[in-house]
């Protein structure tokens, strides 16, 4: 049994047209340790976006190994991908994703109504992590009434609700000015400390310097890895312990 939370070897993926075949990603291979903070970065077209779409479990590889805490995913159909999502991966997307129509706390709680779990426990669960990321007197505002920052924040909320394996992050700050998105960073950076292993994508280096370890892509290959010995440190009064949130 390998220690890697995250495993990929001879990963393709390719798209189709009835004239040609275009290769996304052409047999890239690497793990990720548990605790690791890890950015991908590449240029437009490197496949960056198509990657994390796979680890996600939101698309599925032409060819090559996925296996996520020793469980290989690329035999999952989609009802057992899309459990697995649910219980293992917390996603945060640049554009938030949160309901319009729905509270903060509605949509924070949204994950655990396909997580089997009773309905006191997520509100409850849903609550606490809300006021531990600043957002305890905004549980009943719309996301129209918070601003990009607080919408981001409780995005993050809900990638956490099921307390999930690994958060991915698909550009977290690209819709956020450059103070607003120091604070998203100083968010993830607390979470790790606490033993989340993130995956961030970025096309910003200085936010990536904010990572351990930087995985470049060109042309859907693994051009190199990049050891952040000193990570960038970005400052947050956040006091809060995530085991006793979920206990």
């Amino acid at each position: 049994m390998s220690s890697s939370i995250l495993q990929v070897t001879d990963l393709n993926k390719s798209y189709f047209t009835e004239a040609e075949e275009f290769h996304i990603l052409k047999g890239i291979s690497f793990e990720i340790e548990p605790g690791d903070f890890v950015s991908i970065m590449g240029p437009s077209g490197s496949g960056k976006s198509t990657l994390m779409h796979i680890l996600g479990g939101l698309d599925r590889p032409t060819k090559g190994s996925y296996r996520l805490k020793d469980k290989e995913l690329s035999g999952l159909n989609d009802e057992e991908l899309s459990l697995m999502r649910n219980e293992e991966i917390g996603f945060v997307f640049q554009a938030f994703y949160l309901i319009p129509h729905n509270t903060v706390l509605e949509n924070v709680v949204l994950p655990s109504r396909y997580g089997g779990q009773g309905k006191e426990p997520r509100m409850d669960v849903a609550t606490k992590l809300l006021q531990a990321i600043g957002l305890g007197e905004r549980l009943h505002f719309r996301p129209n009434q918070i601003s990009g920052g607080q919408c981001q924040r409780a995005a993050i909320a809900r990638a956490l609700l099921n307390d999930p394996a690994i958060i991915m992050a698909d550009e977290p700050t690209g819709n956020l000015d450059s103070k607003t998105g120091e604070d998203i960073i100083a968010i993830l950076q607390y979470l790790n400390r606490q033993g989340k292993t993130i995956l961030m994508v970025t096309h910003e280096r200085e936010v990536a310097l904010h990572t351990g370890k930087i995985l470049h892509l060109r042309d859907g290959l693994i051009e190199r890895w990049e050891v952040i010995e000193k990570p960038d440190q970005a400052r947050t009064n956040l006091d809060f312990d995530l085991e006793s949130i979920f206990s």
